[in-house]
């Protein structure tokens, strides 16, 4: 009977479940991923092998995360394999942009289905005053992050930048590759592809290495600082922002900037890290954003992969700086409305979105008019101005976050409400007594993340340098810690959601 018990839970397990979808930090991808890594080994010479065996376990890990859309992954990666094969093939250009329009409206077309019927339909029933009745449409998650990595490749190879892949098995390899699967980053084809014909497959000291740091420092992110101060603080301001004064309301924008650099940024350390350990390496996708001294240089550091992509894919396809000035700040709040739409279905994200847009084009109109601004970011001569250009960028996007954060509207205007008519700066010693916990796992998270970069580097050589037991001690030693202070389930990931 208790045998029976127990292959029942195990079989549980294996199978979805929407209620709890299989993420890094989670016991059960440890267990699954040591299980993978067992065998991959054995396949470092054998290409076609490795990639089967590899996209079999990204299937696997997408199914435990949205099930059977699984095939929903599938399908955009054949579609836009054979679709591909033909524009690399095409002779005439019309024949060419006639294909490229196809794998626009198939991945945008889902895109659009999953992601923002509901908000369509919800905005036709205000408009109208009608009710249409529909149910909520599941959303497959890191949809928006396959789909866009798909048509990197599909617009690449009609730019005749990139030449399609020789079978479908490897473009499905790229595709569902798990580490960047759900939440990015997303990787470019022209970067990743090569990496898969690789033989051997050489996982270098250094690699290995980098890796377990990497994978140290997301985890720490994530299931240290974003989820205590998320659970304990962050959601509990947010849930209902009259309950709390003013200097609460601020600390918790202040904690929600660090909960989503953490958990996202720490999403794509681990990331990053595990293709190491796999022999793959993929570009950085946060380089300290909240060091930035204008909201140019946020977008340079901030989810740079996503930020390159709108640049390379959307900014410079409506015309970028081509077509005067009118239409170049034109164009950087199209993309950024549009990037705040690919967030979420929601007016928030598109305020979100025009925000920055705005932000981005006073910034470009500044350089433009006022010489003595042209050098920015790092370049500024002056380290005032530096900083306080430092100070200036964090707090706009901060109020940036709010839109972002917020359940509704309502919520975003008891937040600034308060903020400005009932902060009560008198409570401050009350609040750093009752939140001890909560102030200190925010100072260590911005004193980490505003360290110089050698201090950093020096700290990834010596978790890269130690032997593997030394290395596999501190992994248990933080998982250990994570164990120690979580609350209740393991927090999904926020990204997981766009």
């Amino acid at each position: 009977m208790l045998q029976a018990i127990d292959i029942s839970k195990l079989i549980d397990n294996l199978v979805y479940n929407a209620n709890n979808p299989l993420i890094f930090s989670s016991g059960l991808f440890l267990f699954l991923f040591a299980g993978f890594a067992l065998f991959y080994p054995l396949m470092s010479r054998r290409v076609l092998l490795r990639i089967i065996y590899v996209t079999l376990f990204s299937l696997y890990f997408y199914y435990k995360s949205s099930g059977i859309y699984f095939l929903l992954l599938v399908f955009v990666a054949t579609s836009d394999y054979f679709i591909g094969k033909a524009i690399y093939s095409a002779a005439s250009v019309t024949k060419r942009k006639l294909l490229v329009t196809l794998s626009l409206c198939i991945d945008l077309g889902l895109l659009v289905y999953f992601k923002y019927t509901n908000m369509i339909i919800d905005l036709i029933n205000t408009v109208r005053g009608g009710h249409i009745e529909f149910k909520d449409i599941f959303l497959p998650i890191g949809i928006s992050f396959f789909t866009f990595q798909s048509l990197s490749y599909i617009i690449d190879i009609y730019r005749h930048r990139l030449r399609p892949v020789r079978r479908w098995i490897d473009y499905l390899f790229y595709i569902s590759f798990f580490p960047q699967l759900v939440a990015g980053p997303i990787v470019r084809a022209r970067d990743f592809i090569p990496q898969i014909y690789r033989s051997p497959i050489i996982v270098s000291r250094a690699m290995f290495g980098e890796g377990v740091f990497l994978i140290i420092c997301g985890l720490f992110k994530k299931a240290v600082i974003s989820d205590f101060i998320s659970i304990n603080f962050v959601d509990r301001v947010f849930d209902n922002p009259l309950l709390y004064t003013g200097l609460e309301n601020l600390f918790a924008v202040y904690g929600y900037a660090l909960q989503i650099y953490c958990d996202f940024s720490g999403y794509s350390d681990m990331a990053i890290g595990i293709a190491l350990l796999l022999g793959f390496r993929f570009d950085r996708n946060f380089d300290s954003p909240y060091k930035s001294a204008t909201i140019t240089e946020f977008w340079r550091r901030w989810h740079i992969s996503l930020s390159s992509w709108l640049r390379d894919y959307l900014y410079i396809s409506l015309g970028g700086n081509r077509k005067g000035t009118v239409r170049t700040y034109v164009n950087l709040m199209v993309t950024m409305v549009l990037g705040g739409l690919w967030h979420g279905a929601s007016l928030r994200f598109v305020i979100w979105g025009a925000l920055h847009g705005v932000s981005l084009a006073v910034h470009k109109f500044v350089m433009n008019h006022f010489p003595s601004f042209k050098a920015t970011g790092m370049k500024m001569k002056s380290p005032y101005r530096r900083i306080i250009g430092i100070i200036i960028t964090f707090h706009l996007v901060c109020v940036g976050w709010v839109f972002f954060r917020a359940d509704s509207m309502e919520v975003v205007g008891n937040i600034f409400s308060q903020i400005f008519t009932s902060f009560n700066i008198g409570i401050l010693p009350e609040f750093l007594s009752g939140y001890r916990g909560i102030v200190i796992l925010m100072l260590t998270g911005y004193i980490l993340h505003f360290i110089p970069d050698r201090i950093e580097n020096r700290f990834k050589g010596i978790v890269t340098n130690m032997p593997v037991i030394a290395q596999s001690l501190v992994i248990s030693l933080l998982i250990w810690l994570v164990m120690q202070i979580k609350s209740g389930d393991i927090q999904p990931f926020i990204y997981f959601q766009f």
